[in-house]
């Protein structure tokens, strides 16, 4: 056996296929724990062959002992140990681990999940002794593509069809976090129920996620990659009025604008569309902020405003006096002027 892709475990899994170890790597924890509820839909083990624990010098060796044990009244022990990212390299567990690894008991599925993508590559040992005698596989954190493949095949599973735009908004509200995500679908899913058009727009997103149309917390951030100086201004009205803090909007500002002079920069260097795309990791759909970014400053002009927005930032975090309106609008006029 050896290392697989996390597409080529569930193939493996919707067979009912297993294995005695499993190294679960990356730091996608969501995606492993139901790995874990797959394995033990399968193997069906009761409570006395079935052991979770954290992975603390106590428990690697309660763990390995049950491990070696075999089952009482079943086919299969079920063992899982979490975080062995956690143990020291070279110390007595994790050499346990791996010479457990080296020669499992048959009728125990060991599964370890290590949470830490950096240290991994130094677990060399670890990772080798269970790609031998199992699986390896690597569950990093999905993003962009990645991200919205994931969230639209959520939303289709419960028979919604989301808009792009939709998708994009509740990538970019809620981010990267899956048990957020799919908490999230399934208020998405209750909120359409007695809808019999099941096409999810933007606006379904925004109600479901707490905001209204009106107070879409993605408009400033929108109105910036637009190079909508109108549309920002207003947007700024609206925040400072609304009491928002002005450290706040300064960040709603900020990463779209480091966000377009990216692009450009990557667009002045001669890259393709696609080519931009990956680099900036932009979803598809965002494609249309290339051709915006044709409207951003000039390099110079960005550095400027850049380091007013790094000045802004500690004299409101300081106290200083300063108008927000003024200040705020400061940074849209010089942007886009």
């Amino acid at each position: 056996m050896s290392k697989i892709s996390a597409d080529k475990l569930q193939t493996e899994l919707a067979k009912g296929t297993t294995a005695p170890v499993y190294l679960l790597t990356g730091e996608d924890v969501y995606r492993k724990g139901l790995v874990i509820e797959q394995l033990r839909t399968i193997l069906h083990p009761d409570d006395f062959n079935f052991f979770k624990a954290q992975a603390t010098s106590a428990d690697v060796s309660e763990a390995l002992a049950q491990a070696n044990t075999a089952p009482v009244f079943s086919d299969v022990r079920l063992i899982v140990l979490t975080g062995i990212d956690k143990l020291r390299k070279g110390s007595k567990e994790q050499a346990a681990l791996v010479a457990y690894a080296q020669n499992p008991l048959a009728t125990t599925t060991l599964v370890l999940t290590h949470n830490d993508a950096k240290k991994i590559k130094t677990d060399k040992a670890l990772a080798d002794a269970c790609g031998e005698a199992g699986r390896v596989v690597n569950f990093d954190e999905l993003k962009n593509d990645d991200l919205s493949a994931w969230v639209r095949t959520q939303m289709s599973a419960k028979g919604l069809k989301p808009t792009f735009e939709a998708v994009d908004l509740l990538c970019e509200g809620v981010g990267s976090d899956l048990a957020a995500l799919e908490n999230e679908i399934e208020k998405l899913f209750l909120f359409t129920a007695q809808r019999e058009d099941k096409t999810l727009s933007k606006e379904d997103v925004l109600t479901c996620i707490g905001f209204s149309k009106e107070e879409n917390p993605f408009e400033l951030s929108n109105a910036l990659t637009a190079c909508n100086k109108k549309n920002a201004l207003a947007q700024i009205d609206k925040l400072v009025d609304s009491g928002e803090d002005p450290v706040a909007i300064l960040s709603k500002m900020t990463y779209p604008i480091l966000k377009m002079a990216r692009i450009k920069r990557l667009s002045e260097a001669g890259l393709s569309n696609s080519e931009i795309l990956r680099a900036a990791g932009l979803f598809p759909w965002e494609s249309r902020l290339i051709s915006s970014a044709r409207n951003f400053p000039s390099q110079k002009t960005f550095l400027a405003v850049l380091n007013r927005l790094i000045d802004l930032d500690s004299g409101f975090k300081s106290g200083a006096n300063l108008d927000p309106k003024t200040t705020l609008k400061g940074i849209v006029l010089t942007l886009l002027r």
